[in-house]
C-alpha cells in the first residue's frame, strides 16, 4: 500500500518538475511512512510513498524491467501475483525481487495494456513506456483505491489524493456542478471532484497517453446472467458463495505484517471474521467502536462474535468530544467535503487497530452485493404505496407522517417514515438517492443562493451509470447503481482515507472482483425476499454464525449526532455556521439555515442530516479556499 503521483508532459518537462513531485510526494507521506522513490526523465516523472506489506526488503518502488524502460509505480495489492510470477518465469522473464509491483512489469511486456485483466486485487498504478511513448492510468474495477489526474498547462498530473496536485499551481476553482452534486448525495460522484477541471479516473477504466494523444476506456464492468432464473438451486449456490467468499478471504491474507478485522458485528464483518478465525492459527485481533447512546450502539453483538470466534478484542467508545477534536483534522485527509458522518468512528478504529496490526479487512460491499439496505425495502413497499389514490397519499398519509414528532434515535420509525414519504414521487432511481441523501430538490433550492441554480440535473450520474447498466430487473438496478455511486465514491474513500491516515492498509473481501461477479449472477430474488434483506447470503452463513447476528437489525454505522448537536455540540455548531464564517462565500440563504437550526435546537424536527453537510462543508471551505 502506498501513495503514488506524477508528471507527464507531452512536450519536455520544466526543470522545476522535479522539486514539483518531490513536494506531491510528500504530502502522501501518511499513506507510505517507510519508503520513498522517484523516477525522472526528460517526459515524465514519478512518486511514490511506500507502506512495506509484502515483500519488505526489496520491494521498493518505482520498479522497471532489466533496460530500464518500462517504469511502474502501485498503490495497492496483488492478491494472485505469486501465479502471475510462476507464469512470467515459465515464459523466460526474469525477476529481482518477490513484490507485486515487479509483476506488472514483465506482465505488461507479455500481454501489453490488456495486462489489467489478468490481476485480482486492489490497485493505482501508472506506468511508463519510455521506448513506446506509452503512458497508462489505471484504476481497479471496485474503486477500491483512488486514482485522481488533471491536464494542466500541457502536461497530466495525477495522484492518489487531491492534496498532492494541489502542491502544484493547479488553480483552486470550485466546480459548482459538483456543489449542487455534493448536496445531493452527501458525496461528490465521480469522475467530478470539488474541483473544477480535476477528476476521478472511473473505477475499471484505464487513462491511455500514445503517440501524445489520450483516451480514457473501460476494461470491465459488472456482467450480469441473461435468464437469472436459471441459476443454480438456492442450497448449491449457498454453499458456492461460503467457498467463494472463504477464498476471497484467504487471498487476502497475503502479508508480511500483522493483520486484523474491523468488526461491527453485522454480517458482513461477522462473516469474513468467521472465515478468518478458520484460516489463521493463533487468534485473531478484531476492533470495534462503540457509543453511550444505545441505538447507536452495537457492540453487543461483536462481542458475540469475538466470543464465539476467540478473537483478542479491542473496543474504543466514540463520545461528543472527539466529533470537536476531528473534524477539523480530518478534513485534511479527505480533500474534498464528504457528508458521511463515519468518517470519524473510521478514523478511531483505524487508530485503535494501527497500535496492533498494519492490515485490516472489513465488510465493504455485502449490502450493495446481496441488497442488505432499508432502502431496498423501501423500494419493495414503494411499489404498492404509489398504487394508492393520489388523495389519500397527498391528503390524508403525507401530513399526518409530517405531524410525527422528532426522534434522534438511529433510524426512528419518524425518520423512516419522512424519508420514505419524500421519495415516492418520484421514480425509483431518484427515489433511492432521496432516501440516502441529505437535500431533495427543494430543500436545495431552498439552501443554495439564487445564483447557484444549476443547468444540468444533479441526479446525472445517477443516468450515466443507468446508461451503462445491463441489470436484468429494477431491484439490481438499484444495487448496481449503489455499487457505482455510494459504495466507490463515499464508503470506499471514507475507510481509503482514514485508514491511510493511520498508514492502515484495508481488505475489503467481499469486492475481490471474481466475488462480485458470482454475486451478481444470484436473483435479486434470493437477495430481497419479501422484506428479508439479504436473504441467500444469510442462508450461506447460517452454519457459521450465531443466530443473533443473522435475525438482527440491521443499523449501519453512524453517530449520535442529533442529540449532541442539540446539547454538547451546540456552541461547535453555532460557531460553524455563523453568519461571519458563512458570509465569506456567500452560497448559502441564511435565513433557511437560521430557521432548521433554530427548529432542530427546539426539538421540533431532527435535522441531523440537513446540518452536517454544511458544517462539514464550511470547514472544507475555511481550509482548502479561503486559506
Amino acid at each position: 500500500m502506498c501513495g503514488i503521483c506524477g508528471i507527464y508532459s507531452f512536450s519536455s518537462l520544466p526543470p522545476e518538475s522535479r522539486e514539483e513531485v518531490q513536494r506531491m510526494n510528500s504530502s502522501l507521506r501518511h499513506r507510505g511512512p517507510d519508503d520513498e522513490g522517484y523516477y525522472f526523465d526528460s517526459q515524465v516523472a514519478l512518486g511514490m510513498r511506500r507502506l512495506s506489506i509484502i515483500d519488505l526488503i526489496t520491494g521498493h518502488q518505482p520498479q522497471s524491467n532489466e533496460d530500464k524502460t518500462i517504469w511502474v509505480i502501485l498503490n495497492g495489492e496483488i492478491y494472485n501475483f505469486r501465479e502471475i510470477r510462476k507464469y512470467l518465469i515459465h515464459q523466460g522473464h526474469r525477476f529481482q525481487t518477490k513484490s507485486d509491483t515487479e509483476v506488472i512489469v514483465h506482465l505488461y511486456e507479455e500481454k501489453g495494456i490488456d495486462f489489467v485483466e489478468e490481476l485480482n486485487g486492489m490497485f493505482a498504478l501508472a506506468l511508463w513506456d519510455k521506448a513506446t511513448k506509452t503512458f497508462l492510468l489505471v484504476r481497479d474495477r471496485l474503486g477500491i483505491k483512488p486514482l485522481h489526474y488533471t491536464f494542466y498547462q500541457g502536461r497530466l498530473y495525477f495522484a492518489s489524493e487531491i492534496k498532492a496536485i494541489l502542491q502544484t499551481d493547479f488553480p483552486r476553482e470550485m466546480d459548482w456542478e459538483a456543489l449542487h452534486q455534493y448536496f445531493t448525495f452527501e458525496y461528490i460522484p465521480a469522475p467530478r471532484t470539488i474541483f473544477k477541471n480535476l477528476h476521478k479516473l472511473l473505477p475499471g477504466h484505464r487513462l491511455i497517453i500514445q503517440n501524445n494523444s489520450w483516451k480514457i476506456e473501460k476494461y470491465w464492468d459488472i456482467p450480469y446472467r441473461e435468464n437469472p432464473s436459471s441459476s443454480p438451486h438456492p442450497e448449491q449456490l449457498t454453499q458456492e458463495i461460503r467457498t467463494r467468499l472463504q477464498e476471497s478471504v484467504r487471498k487476502r491474507l497475503i502479508s508480511d505484517v500483522p493483520l486484523g478485522v474491523f468488526l461491527s458485528g453485522g454480517l458482513d464483518s461477522s462473516s469474513v471474521t468467521a472465515f478468518m478465525s478458520q484460516l489463521v492459527k493463533e487468534p485473531i485481533k478484531t476492533f470495534s467502536i462503540g457509543f453511550e447512546e444505545e441505538s447507536f450502539n452495537e457492540l453487543d453483538y461483536a462481542r458475540l462474535v469475538a466470543k464465539r470466534f476467540k478473537t483478542e478484542h479491542h473496543e474504543f467508545i466514540v463520545r461528543s468530544a472527539q466529533v470537536k477534536e476531528l473534524v477539523p483534522q480530518l478534513i485534511k485527509f479527505l480533500d474534498e467535503p464528504l457528508a458521511d458522518a463515519s468518517v470519524i468512528p473510521t478514523y478511531i478504529i483505524s487508530r485503535l487497530a494501527r497500535e496492533f496490526v498494519t492490515v485490516a479487512l472489513a465488510g465493504e460491499g455485502g449490502d450493495e452485493l446481496f441488497a442488505g439496505y432499508d432502502t431496498y425495502k423501501a423500494y419493495k413497499i414503494a411499489k404498492f404505496y404509489r398504487q394508492l389514490p393520489n388523495f389519500l397519499r397527498q391528503a390524508i398519509i403525507k401530513p399526518l407522517v409530517y405531524l410525527l414528532p422528532a426522534s434522534s434515535k438511529r433510524l426512528s420509525f419518524e425518520f423512516k417514515a419522512k424519508k420514505f414519504i419524500s421519495g415516492t414521487d418520484y421514480p425509483p432511481e431518484i427515489a433511492n438517492y432521496i432516501w440516502w441523501g441529505a437535500y431533495h430538490p427543494d430543500l436545495r433550492q431552498q439552501l443554495l443562493a439564487p445564483h447557484l441554480s444549476s443547468p444540468e440535473n444533479p441526479y446525472s450520474p445517477v443516468y450515466f451509470h443507468l446508461n451503462n447498466c445491463r441489470a436484468p430487473d429494477e431491484l439490481t438496478r438499484l444495487t448496481y447503481l449503489d455499487l457505482k455511486l455510494y459504495l466507490q465514491d463515499d464508503l470506499l474513500v471514507k475507510v481509503d482515507r482514514m485508514s491511510m491516515a493511520n498508514s492502515l492498509e484495508i481488505r475489503v473481501p467481499f469486492l475481490d472482483h471474481e466475488f462480485v461477479e458470482l454475486a451478481e449472477q444470484i436473483p435479486s430474488s434470493l437477495k430481497l425476499k419479501g422484506l428479508t434483506t439479504k436473504y441467500i447470503l444469510k442462508k450461506a452463513m447460517a452454519p457459521l454464525l450465531p443466530p443473533e447476528i443473522l435475525s438482527r437489525r440491521k443499523i449501519g454505522f453512524d453517530l449520535p449526532l442529533g442529540v449532541w448537536i442539540r446539547t454538547e455540540l451546540k456552541d461547535f455548531v453555532l460557531d460553524t455556521l455563523s453568519p461571519d464564517r458563512l458570509k465569506r462565500h456567500g452560497l448559502f440563504n441564511q435565513n433557511f439555515i437560521q430557521t432548521i437550526l433554530n427548529e432542530h435546537f427546539a426539538g421540533k424536527h431532527n435535522h441531523r442530516q440537513l446540518l452536517w453537510p454544511l458544517i462539514i462543508f464550511q470547514f472544507w471551505y475555511d481550509f482548502y479556499l479561503q486559506s
